[in-house]
């Protein structure tokens, strides 16, 4: 699937007081985590994702798997891109990190997706249009934020 072909939904970002690598180790910890918890391999199995169980390498690198998601593309320090399919959706998450400075990154998140049909439709308006998406995808941005920025602390 290439990403560039699925609509834009939306774009978040964080800055973060650590490094490119302090958020990236974050990153990719606080995706796996949040994703292999209970409540998301039972949704990945309820929507019918191609992925539902965690698989290769970690820390996440291009190839893995994790519930809802095939990582397409991981650059550490870098760029981080997940893409999923179900009965509803076909979507990508793309995390992309700038060093704006020694101790500075601005991490941003944006989501690409495509929700063909009717019930595609109605599962937008559910997890889009009313907001839960943009909910998850701040959490966890303000997550890695959190995470990066007391392991910079904890290193100087």
């Amino acid at each position: 699937m290439r990403t560039d072909d699925l609509p834009f939904i939306d774009e978040h970002f964080a800055d973060i007081a650590a490094s490119a690598g302090d958020t990236w180790t974050e990153l990719v910890e606080s995706v796996d985590a949040s994703l292999l918890r209970s409540a998301a391999q039972r949704f990945s199995r309820v929507v019918g994702c191609e992925q539902t169980e965690a698989t290769g390498p970690r820390p996440l690198a291009a190839g893995a798997t994790i519930p809802g998601f095939r990582v397409e593309t991981a650059v550490p320090g870098s760029e981080l891109v997940l893409t999923g399919r179900h009965r509803f959706a076909a979507y990508a998450l793309s995390f992309r990190l700038e060093a704006r400075g020694p101790q500075r990154t601005r991490l941003y998140a944006e989501t690409r997706a495509s929700f063909p049909g009717v019930r595609g439709g109605l599962y937008r308006l559910f997890v889009i249009t009313f907001g839960g998406h943009t909910v998850a995808v701040r959490r966890l941005l303000g997550g890695v934020k959190r995470r990066a920025e007391t392991a910079a602390r904890a290193g100087a």
